[in-house]
């Protein structure tokens, strides 16, 4: 009977033993799980937000950017022209393009008797694909920067020519001419003074044009610059002047060039003229960006 008991007894004794050991592999687990939920951070949990997109989400239709007054001044018709054609050439031919959303373009030319002129302008939108490491108006930048250094001119911008502080004389001033005293007998009016040319003052003939060359530019979106290029003299060609101005407003990147062919070989298009002609329409689509 003792025996029969004992063995009667460890069924129940070993379904005891496993009991236990299923509450303490429970109790086990409890604890890890919740170690395990205190050390694993997400990952990225440390990451800087991304940067936020530029300011523009598309760009202006090429070919109607340009105001139709700034344009004829800058393309002047030949009174000739049908007004068929006149039309056409102010319509503009749109560059090609595989996303309106990034790049566009347009371009105008005209032909008279005494010039040929060209205008185009680019639009150029950058995004930047990994705004973690870079937003759009950084990319932006890196691109113009390219430019600007393809173009061979310094950056980041022009040093300001240093003055004197006010109240502060000059290094070395320039001497004060002493009064001329009256001749004894004055010429008769409308002669040359003594010593002076027998004509009047004015330009020297086959004197070179004022050249204003190539630079950065400031006031012009976020920051800018002109190329200037003149084409080389020839026996029977004009010589061309190209003024190429770029520029870059928040992610967006505009290029003007005009061009301008004088007709006869030997006479050269005004740095000048063509250069404030240029800026001027560069002024204009800078507003037209911020409508």
């Amino acid at each position: 009977m003792q025996r029969k008991s004992v063995r009667e007894l460890l069924p129940g004794i070993a379904m005891l033993t496993a009991l236990a050991a299923g509450v303490t592999g429970l109790a086990g687990c409890t604890g890890g799980s919740g170690t395990g939920t205190a050390n694993d951070d997400k990952p990225g949990g440390n990451v800087p937000a991304p940067a936020q997109p530029g300011k523009y989400r598309s760009l202006p239709a090429p070919c109607k950017a340009v105001d139709a007054k700034r344009l004829k001044a800058l393309l002047p018709a030949a009174d000739s022209l049908p007004p068929a054609e006149r039309d056409q050439l102010y319509a503009g031919a749109a560059a090609a393009s595989y996303d309106g959303d990034r790049r566009v373009g347009c371009r105008w030319t005209a032909q008279s008797a005494e010039e040929t002129r060209l205008l185009s302008v680019g639009f150029e939108r950058v995004v930047s694909y990994d705004r973690a490491t870079a937003s759009d108006d950084d990319k932006a930048r890196q691109v113009f920067v390219r430019q600007l250094t393809d173009a061979k001119l310094p950056f980041p911008g022009p040093v300001p020519t240093p003055t004197a502080p006010t109240g502060t004389p000059a290094a070395n001033p320039a001497p004060t001419p002493s009064p001329t005293p009256p001749a004894a007998n004055p010429a008769p009016p409308g002669s040359p003074a003594p010593g002076s040319p027998s004509s009047p003052a004015g330009p020297t003939p086959g004197a070179s044009p004022t050249e204003l060359g190539s630079r950065v530019l400031t006031g012009l979106g976020n920051e800018a610059f002109l190329d200037d290029k003149l084409s080389a003299a020839g026996a029977t060609a004009a010589q061309t002047r190209t003024v190429r101005i770029v520029f870059r407003t928040s992610n967006v990147i505009v290029t003007v060039e005009y061009s301008v062919q004088p007709a006869l070989p030997g006479t050269v298009p005004p740095s000048t003229e063509t250069q404030d002609r240029a800026r001027q329409l560069a002024a204009d689509l800078v507003e037209r960006l911020n409508e």
